[in-house]
């Protein structure tokens, strides 16, 4: 069975902020599709929004009533029946605050970038991390993709204290 065997996923990248540093379409593409595969997810659609402070903040306060922006959001999407496929939902990832959180956590860009994709995606699937059980699934399957992807435990930093990066994210 080759790489591309299994659902097909339409996966549309959008940039609604300054592409500097941010990685391409394809990129996202990749690192969602293997979400999605590494979880048996079903054929389906999704949407990669990469947004600035302003829209991510306004997201967040809209849908979570938190006025700030944060890292990663996940809107699900809705089953529809009779359908070969899902609309499986969009994922808004705010750029600055994705770059700040790198900085702060000495991890690269890149890594971290990589990680709150997988997270999002992770999240429009039904995962979650509120319980330390649920936590600790999730995180399991982060870390797996992220190892595949030749990138660090994205729970592990410069400090050397096992972080929760995507806390504030839904």
């Amino acid at each position: 069975m080759s790489e591309h065997d299994g659902p097909e996923y339409w996966i549309d990248v959008q940039f609604a902020c300054p592409r500097r540093g941010v990685p391409a379409a394809p990129t996202f593409r990749w690192w969602a599709e293997a979400a999605l595969r590494a979880t048996q997810a079903p054929a389906g659609e999704m949407v990669i929004r990469v947004v600035d402070a302003e829209e991510g903040r306004t997201l967040n306060r809209q849908w979570r009533k938190r006025d700030r922006a944060t890292n990663v959001l996940s809107f699900p999407g809705e089953a529809l029946a009779g359908l070969p496929w899902q609309p499986l939902g969009d994922i808004v990832i705010c750029a600055p605050v994705v770059r700040t959180e790198a900085a702060q956590q000495g991890k690269s860009e890149r890594a971290h970038w990589a990680h709150m994709t997988v997270h999002g995606v992770l999240h429009l699937l039904g995962h979650d991390h509120q319980s330390p059980r649920e936590a600790e699934q999730m995180e399991g399957i982060e870390r797996r993709l992220l190892v595949e992807f030749g990138y660090p435990d994205p729970y592990l930093w410069q400090g050397g204290d096992d972080t929760r990066t995507a806390e504030g994210s839904s």
